[in-house]
């Protein structure tokens, strides 16, 4: 071989597992999703990933596979820059233009939040990964049909609200807010997450009901403090930023957040709340998923008081476990060269 070519050789192969060290690093985590009002994808990781109870999560698991649900907080389009409207199609923006989560797109009975007509509201982003950008909220506009798959032309053309850097806070960005004026009956919220920091961004859509009076989902938010590698090996290590699929014990917001509630769809800080109410069934802090009733709607706890958990998805063990592997077969390499050097010198001496 010619020196100069095994030079360039050896540096390959000598750097290969560092490469791979670096990938497995930059997708250990996913990164978020609307948590209030819940997002479809959120919504239905709460019924159960493996045995969802609605119509509309079982479409979306018939779809795409309950790998979908596990990673909730991967629905992006990582070469988006800004450019939302160009790079995904109509039809295609619940599911950030991203065939693995196509089962998002489609219309259906999907659960809604009840929201007050006015007011403010607690919009909540539930973040695994938290990163430098804005977070923009759409809702679609008057005679929004829910039959057919959410276009552009169906939202309005400006957002009504918009949060510029958020800070997390638990697991959870704050994007309280005003609430879109003149809004009844069934809609979807569409929201954009733009990281400044790299053109990546989320994408995520949630079924609201202005001025409803049904029962309505709660709140999702994370659960604290989990590695993030347990529940993708207890689901059995499957390709992506996948999780496990037992159902964490549940963690409820923290203390200064927690605010009573008089059933008025207010919360004593005089900020609409999602409405909601505890099933008989189910103690508060039940770790259950609420269950579905005929009308797309959830049983769920007091959002004010006790969220559904979201695991935290991402694992680095897939990234070590590359790292391993191509650290070994470097070392092969480096073994083979080191034998066919040692025996062309024998070859040369004789």
């Amino acid at each position: 071989m010619n020196p100069r070519r095994a030079t360039r050789a050896l540096a390959v192969l000598a750097t290969a597992p560092l490469a791979v060290i670096g990938l497995g690093t930059g997708v250990a985590h996913a990164h978020g999703t609307m948590g209030s009002p819940a997002s479809r994808i959120a919504a239905c990781h709460a019924e159960g990933p493996e045995n969802p109870q609605s119509q509309a999560c079982k479409d979306l698991v018939a779809a795409n596979g309950s790998q979908a649900l596990y990673d909730w907080n991967g629905v992006r389009d990582g070469e988006a820059d800004s450019n939302h409207r160009q790079n995904i199609p109509d039809g295609q923006l619940c599911s950030g233009g991203d065939p693995a989560f196509s089962g998002l797109d489609k219309p259906g009975n999907w659960a809604a939040t009840n929201l007050a007509t006015s007011g403010d509201f607690a919009w909540e982003y539930t973040v695994t990964a938290p990163h430098k950008g804005y977070i923009e909220l759409y809702v679609t506009k008057d005679g929004y049909d829910p039959d057919q798959a959410l276009k552009w032309s169906d939202l309005e053309e400006e957002p009504f609200h918009r949060v510029d850097d958020p800070q997390p806070v638990a697991g959870t960005y704050d994007l309280t807010g005003p609430l879109p004026q003149g809004k009844s009956g069934r809609h979807v919220i569409y929201v954009i997450w733009q990281r400044t920091d790299s053109p990546e961004a989320f994408y995520s859509c949630s079924d609201v009901d202005f001025g409803g009076t049904g029962q309505g989902l709660p709140t999702i938010t994370p659960v604290g403090g989990m590695d993030p590698g347990d529940e993708h090996a207890e689901h059995g290590g499957q390709a992506g930023e996948g999780t496990g699929g037992t159902t964490p014990e549940p963690v409820g917001p923290p203390a200064e957040e927690k605010e009573t509630n008089d059933g008025s769809g207010t919360t004593d800080g005089g900020q609409a709340s999602p409405e909601s109410s505890a099933s008989p069934e189910a103690p508060a802090g039940d770790s259950q998923p609420p269950p579905v009733d005929s009308q797309g709607t959830h049983d769920g706890h007091n959002a004010a008081h006790n969220g559904e958990q979201l695991p935290v998805t991402g694992s680095t063990i897939t990234g070590l476990f590359l790292s391993a592997l191509v650290a070994m077969l470097g070392g092969a390499g480096l073994a083979w060269y080191a034998r066919r050097r040692r025996a062309a010198g024998a070859h040369r001496a004789a």
